[in-house]
């Protein structure tokens, strides 16, 4: 099959900034463009709206200054108005050589916001182009509220394109700026132009209003339009725009006739990148570029990936420069588990994966989210609780704490089948703890070890709140021993830990 290449515009830095509360910094601007022209390769970029501030044409000197040393000046463009050439001066002045001119796709925009007639309005873009021309500046032009244009006044939208096709124009953006159509109507709309005006280049601009911008993409190129608007992580003003990452691997899996230049292993770092520099954050389930779109949950999901990888699919992660997770929670089974040993390099036996397995799915019943880095830990904590025979239980407490008051401690232990209760204050809740334990062993004239060091700390690497790790080094005239405790509470870290110590000395 013999393919068609179709550009790629990325706005992120120009309309994606429209995304509400986001503003890049010039030089997160200049970082970005770099990223976008050199290390994703996309084929042109728009950066900035002319006449916004001081700031802006700042940003648009510098990338231009650098585009134009390594050779890239015709691929950065600017958003440019009908202003009797203000907005090109501000061009000139910042460097930038190709503008996307707005003007009025629909008669509704054009009679209610202009107040002018189609003549008077295309008198007006020809000065514009004309101007432009003389001032060696290529011009693209934008025909905003395309879409509805084409609903409601196809009549105006086709009288303005017989005129345009006939001015030194190099693109035709048709964006569908309320984000309102159908992918029927994509088609329709975008075949019809193209076929009436085959000598033409159409680009299209979706927003994601209705979440149907890929779709809307996907039937765009079928009707053979020659460029696509997109932005990282789909930002954009009120619902956003087309997906970069979402179409790029649309394009590559299910329509094999087009070609691009993207380069797909870089999508995730510049997604993440975008993420850092606006805060604006990437939902986990974002296709492509989310935290867990790569990352089995299930059991049997990870079970399946064993027995000849039942459970992938074409949008294999090391495309994107990332790996297949395995998670750990309450539906993990031990398929689960021994995908993360396997990357850890370890190994368990039957009857110790399964321990491991229900002290995993007993922190995912309690809603918190276990990591690879987790692991090591827990299989400790687990066998360590298995090297002695466990004599003392800890059965039940109340720990409090109140404004004014020096926290409490109502203490349930049961040593050796019998049970005792006791009740003390402390200095904070792990001390008031401990002062009712020291009561209950007084009274069988037993002298507790003295705790001599006490650390917290979470597994290194983990980014989860799943555990906090709490070690303990008691002293007694013979010896210092260490135990340790593991649990997402710190307290309750520090009481198994202490447990542990009451079955060993």
């Amino acid at each position: 099959m013999s393919q068609r290449t179709v550009e790629i515009m990325d706005t992120t830095l120009r309309d994606g900034e429209q995304t509400s509360g986001v503003s890049f910094s010039s030089s997160e601007k200049l970082t970005l463009a770099k990223l976008l022209l050199e290390e994703l390769k996309v084929d042109r970029i728009e950066v900035a709206s002319a006449r916004v501030s001081d700031g802006e044409f700042n940003a648009v000197k510098n990338i231009t200054e650098w585009a134009d040393s390594e050779g890239y000046l015709d691929k950065v463009e600017v958003l440019t108005f009908v202003d009797k050439g203000v907005s090109l001066e501000w061009m000139e002045q910042a460097g930038a050589k190709v503008q996307n001119l707005l003007t009025k796709g629909s008669l509704n925009h054009l009679t209610h916001q202009l107040k002018k007639t189609p003549e008077q309005h295309f008198k007006d873009i020809a000065a514009v182009v004309s101007l432009a021309t003389d001032k060696g500046i290529t011009t693209n032009v934008y025909l905003e509220d395309w879409s509805n244009g084409m609903r409601n006044s196809p009549d105006y939208v086709f009288e303005y394109l017989d005129f345009l096709t006939q001015q030194p124009v190099k693109r035709i953006l048709l964006p569908d700026t309320l984000g309102v159509l159908t992918h029927d109507e994509t088609f329709e709309f975008l075949n019809k132009i193209i076929t009436r005006y085959p000598n033409n280049h159409f680009d299209f601009h979706g927003h994601n209003d209705y979440d149907l911008s890929v779709a809307n993409v996907m039937e765009a190129l079928k009707a053979g339009c020659h460029g696509l608007h997109l932005t990282v992580n789909g930002m954009g003003e009120r619902a956003g725009n087309a997906p970069l990452a979402s179409v790029v691997a649309v394009i590559n899996d299910f329509l094999p006739q087009i070609n691009i230049g993207v380069k797909e292993s870089s999508l995730y770092k510049v997604s993440k990148l975008v993420s850092t520099f606006t805060g604006f954050g990437i939902p986990d389930n974002k296709p492509i570029v989310g935290d867990n779109v790569f990352t089995q949950t299930a059991g049997i999901h990870a079970d399946g990936d064993n027995k000849k990888n039942l459970y992938f699919n074409n949008l294999l992660p090391e495309r994107f420069g990332r790996k297949r997770k395995y998670a750990l929670g309450k539906t993990s089974g031990k398929a689960n588990i021994q995908k993360n040993l396997q990357e850890l390099g370890l190994t368990l036996n039957d009857e110790e994966l399964k321990k491991v397995t229900e002290r995993i799915i007993e922190l995912g019943d309690k809603k918190e989210r276990v990591t690879k880095d987790d692991l090591p830990f827990i299989i400790s904590d687990v066998l360590d609780s298995e090297l002695h025979q466990q004599r003392v239980f800890v059965k039940s407490y109340v720990l409090t704490h109140s404004k004014g008051l020096k926290p409490s401690t109502t203490l349930s232990i049961e040593i050796d089948g019998k049970e005792y209760e006791e009740n003390a204050q402390g200095d904070g809740q792990f001390d008031a703890f401990i002062n009712a334990l020291r009561k209950v062993y007084r009274k069988e004239k037993i002298e507790l070890p003295k705790l001599v060091d006490y650390a917290v700390r979470i597994p290194p690497g983990s980014s989860s709140d799943a555990l906090c790790e709490t070690i303990i080094t008691w002293q007694t005239p013979e010896k210092d021993f260490t135990t340790r405790g593991l649990d997402s509470d710190q307290t309750v870290s520090a009481i198994k830990a202490t447990e542990k110590m009451l079955n060993l000395f």
